[in-house]
């Protein structure tokens, strides 16, 4: 790490908890943001200027100018262009240290099997739950972490599901493919804006905890946050037995 970096990076050198081991751990880690909008904007550049090594950024979609009130990864110059160059642009202009892919297309298995051999962790900014089952069945194959987060109207929940963790629940514990909610999204019930940025900000606090290996990541637990009264709640995870997807994992 030379002299430049130390600088840039030296409130993080300070904390005992990282040091100049973590912030190398970060150096090194290859992390797949899914989705540049609402949660992946503050998540990407969280990471980008916490020194998180290389950043694959994945979203199929075009900045437009309803995205703006809430999307701070674009502005008013970006749209019509696709949200991964967008967001590449401005992570490059905070951290050009910072490798990045792009990949303006929508997500597949077949693809993120393909993008997860070389990835440490995956967060989840996408939003329906056919992805994110999808993703969560290749995270188990992988054995890769991911960062599950939502938010809608002024709710939000996330947790961190990791196949490394002996008997951790997966994504289909807390939400059986077969039971799926309702399938909401932000054009039809609205969304608060910087309650997107809260939850992406957390989201990036995990994905660095669990890069760095400091703390205790939100493993086994789903973090709400009802923000009309800002009350934070927690519930605890268990893995399902007659789980559909991770039932017979070892």
């Amino acid at each position: 790490m030379g002299d430049e970096e130390l600088l840039r990076y030296s409130r993080h050198i300070l904390l005992p908890e990282l040091g100049i081991e973590g912030q190398e751990k970060l150096r090194q880690s290859r992390v797949l943001i899914l989705g540049l909008g609402g949660l992946g904007s503050p998540v990407a550049l969280y990471l980008a200027s916490s020194g998180v090594g290389e950043l694959t950024l994945v979203d199929h979609d075009t900045v437009d100018l309803t995205n703006l009130q809430r999307q701070i990864a674009h502005d008013s110059q970006s749209l019509g262009h696709t949200k991964v160059s967008s967001a590449k642009a401005r992570i490059l202009a905070l951290n050009p240290g910072v490798q990045v892919h792009t990949h303006a297309v929508r997500a597949s298995r077949e693809l993120l099997t393909e993008w997860l051999e070389d990835i440490d962790l995956v967060v989840d900014c996408c939003d329906n739950f056919a992805t994110r089952h999808m993703l969560n069945r290749v995270c188990l194959e992988k054995k890769t972490p991911w960062i599950f987060a939502g938010a809608i109207s002024m709710d939000a929940q996330m947790s961190v599901f990791d196949p490394r963790v002996p008997d951790a629940p997966c994504f289909a514990c807390l939400f059986p493919p077969d039971l799926s909610p309702e399938e909401v999204n932000c054009a039809s019930l609205g969304v608060l804006a910087p309650l997107v940025g809260v939850v992406g900000a957390l989201q990036a606090l995990e994905a660095l905890k669990v890069l760095a290996g400091v703390g205790e990541p939100l493993v086994a637990r789903l973090l709400m946050l009802e923000a009309r009264q800002m009350r934070f709640s927690e519930m605890r995870l268990k893995r399902q037995p007659n789980c559909l997807v991770c039932a017979d994992r070892v």
